[in-house]
């Protein structure tokens, strides 16, 4: 019978505490589906007993180059080392833990999920409500917008299925992406999709960050773009306009105003009545910016009118569209954290975000390590369990995360067995 969590020499539940994370890692990490998810498969294969897995120990001591041979290896490790943190990364040719005895160059990476990794930090100098490592629903406007088109091009440009969308535990999410096709993809493939995807590009110092148009600034927007802009408009209007009011300090209205074509009797007669009026709202100035273009359609001034709608769809594009980190995405062998650990700072657990309902996600209401150690301070005894054996995450906030994660499981396994079956009677 596990030791009441209520009897340990604990106050707070201090993630940094070793014996929070020993109970966490004991009575609540779901390693079943956990095991599932990686290998795809019942029996231990090589997508498990190959795979690496690197753990951050008490005092930023980090260890990498970890494989096991199934999951109750894993748990007696992981329960052993008790790490603040772990992460995934891919199969290798041998298995990782065997590489001093391999030749030099014989360890290679060679599956892996592709995966996406958006981080809040990337959004600093457009969101006005948070800064540093604070984040809250209003910002979080940002990351959903972000997950939104990402989810729909990966699922209906790429055709993948099977991406699971993961809560980092303070300001960002991770994708992974499970479908056979995108574990086999080799580094020169990802990269090409990474391409594909990425829009915003220079660094903090930069005012401009799409360039999406070609060399002359005037091509039409690819069809995957025009599309996208169909979504990102409603969320430029809530998140940038309303919810952050992005241009309304004199700084993001100057922003605004050198991202558009410089024309006099256009720019100079917002900066003038800007400024005149600073307690205009950041739709109130979208609403005047829109009035000043809108006649030059019809008149002998239409190529301005042209070049104005590009630069505001361009703004909509920089100020919505997501913010990937690439490098995180071009290579196998990076290392991911994984779903379902603590975060050290704030406490929370990375768990599944479903990406339906991202917009109503908010990162203050995502369970604690405490909170659910707290909560099985008031498990049944076993004498009061009835029935099959019952998890002790099933009793706490976790249940509805692992279950989502559960569901995401077995559709992989459906569609590996369904692969195999046909794999199977092509060879026949």
């Amino acid at each position: 019978m596990p030791i009441p969590i209520k009897d340990d020499p604990m106050v707070d539940y201090d993630p940094s505490s070793p014996q929070v994370m020993n109970a966490f890692y004991r009575r609540l990490f779901p390693y079943r589906p956990f095991f599932l998810w990686l290998n795809q498969d019942h029996a231990p294969a090589k997508l498990f007993t190959h795979r690496e897995f690197a753990f951050t120990l008490a005092g930023d001591v980090y260890i990498r180059y970890n494989s096991f041979h199934s999951a109750d290896d894993f748990k007696k490790e992981l329960l052993r080392l008790n790490p603040s943190r772990f992460e995934i990364g891919p199969q290798y040719s041998a298995r990782p833990r065997d590489r001093k005895t391999l030749a030099a160059g014989a360890l290679q990476p060679q599956r892996r999920e592709l995966v996406f990794d958006i981080d809040m930090t990337d959004y600093d100098e457009i969101r006005t409500c948070c800064t540093d490592k604070k984040i809250c629903k209003r910002c979080w406007g940002y990351i959903a917008a972000a997950v939104k088109v990402l989810d729909q091009t990966l699922r209906e440009t790429f055709g993948f299925k099977h991406l699971l969308w993961v809560y980092s535990g303070r300001r960002g999410i991770h994708c992974w992406i499970s479908d056979s096709q995108a574990l086999d993809l080799n580094d020169d493939q990802r990269k090409a999709i990474v391409t594909f995807l990425e829009v915003i590009k220079g660094s903090k110092e930069q005012m401009k960050k799409v360039n999406v148009r070609g060399s002359n600034g005037e091509a039409p927007l690819h069809p995957f773009l025009e599309d996208t802009l169909q979504t990102l408009k409603f969320d430029f209007a809530r998140v940038c306009l309303e919810e952050q009011d992005c241009f309304r300090s004199e700084r993001g209205w100057e922003t605004l105003l050198s991202l558009l074509p410089q024309d006099r009797d256009i720019t100079g007669t917002l900066r003038n009545l800007w400024q005149s009026d600073p307690g205009r709202s950041s739709s109130d100035k979208w609403h005047d910016l829109q009035s000043r273009v809108a006649p030059l359609e019809d008149s002998d001034q239409h190529k301005t009118f042209r070049r104005y709608q590009r630069a505001m769809q361009d703004i909509i594009l920089q100020y919505t569209y997501p913010r990937i980190d690439s490098e995180v995405s071009k290579h196998r062998n990076h290392l991911l954290k994984s779903p379902f650990c603590i975060h050290p700072g704030t406490g929370r657990v990375c768990i599944p975000v479903n990406p339906s309902l991202v917009d109503e996600f908010d990162p203050d209401t995502v369970p604690t390590v405490g909170e659910l150690l707290s909560q099985l301070d008031h498990l049944p005894s076993e004498e009061e369990q009835k029935g099959r054996k019952i998890e002790d995450y099933e009793h706490t906030s976790l249940k509805p995360y692992v279950e989502m994660f559960e569901k995401h499981v077995a559709a992989i396994l459906r569609d590996t067995r369904a692969l195999k079956v046909k794999e199977e009677s092509m060879e026949f």
